[in-house]
């Protein structure tokens, strides 16, 4: 009130240009987001980013057991293999969001005191994974590079998940990496476990 300006530069900005700052990471950009903003889409979000994993998965698995017999045409709707790689999906987000915040407890136990603290975190975890809806486009135009560009999209999802955490918690660069990484950890170490089980990951 007393200079007349806004605080949040972003309340004056359009959405196009709010979004397309957040996918440049801009930490001013997330912190709009994520206390100026009224977004409740974190949940669908999530479920629809798991959902495009899945079928990523679920495509490689059909790629090698090609069935093009005509009489298979409800192959699609009872098809059991892309619940399974859904539930997988599920089982690995789930541990890094765990590795992080018992990361993040370790580190800073002040940080996450209450129930809104933890729950503010993961909405803006949920939320900086947006990055795995380009899942989709890179399977839709597939070519040589698709490896690489899968590659691409975990790293942007991991800055994303970085910021999200720095702007949550108002930390410095190197805790959040740091959480990240024992989150990246007890997601491969689940990996590993369902790859000993005998299950295509």
């Amino acid at each position: 009130k007393s200079c007349q300006k806004p605080v949040d530069k972003y309340i004056e900005y359009d959405p196009v240009i709010i979004l397309i700052n957040a996918v440049l990471c801009k930490a001013q950009a997330y912190r709009h987001i994520l206390f100026n903003t009224k977004i409740n889409i974190h949940g669908k979000l999530c479920i629809f980013c798991l959902l495009c994993e899945a079928y990523l998965r679920w495509l490689q698995l059909q790629d090698s057991s090609q069935n093009t017999d005509p009489d298979d045409l409800i192959r699609y709707a009872k098809e059991w293999d892309f619940y399974r790689m859904f539930g997988i999906a599920s089982l690995e987000q789930t541990s890094f969001l765990v590795g992080i915040f018992i990361t993040l407890w370790w580190m800073r136990p002040e940080m996450l005191k209450t129930k809104s603290d933890f729950i503010l975190l993961l909405k803006a975890l949920l939320l900086s994974s947006y990055g795995k809806l380009l899942l989709i486009p890179a399977v839709i135009w597939e070519h040589d590079y698709t490896p690489l560009c899968l590659a691409f999209i975990k790293v942007f999802v991991l800055i994303s998940n970085s910021q999200a955490i720095r702007v949550t918690l108002n930390l410095n660069r190197m805790l959040p990496w740091l959480a990240i990484f024992f989150g990246l950890i007890l997601e491969n170490g689940v990996v590993c476990l369902f790859q000993k089980m005998g299950w295509d990951v």
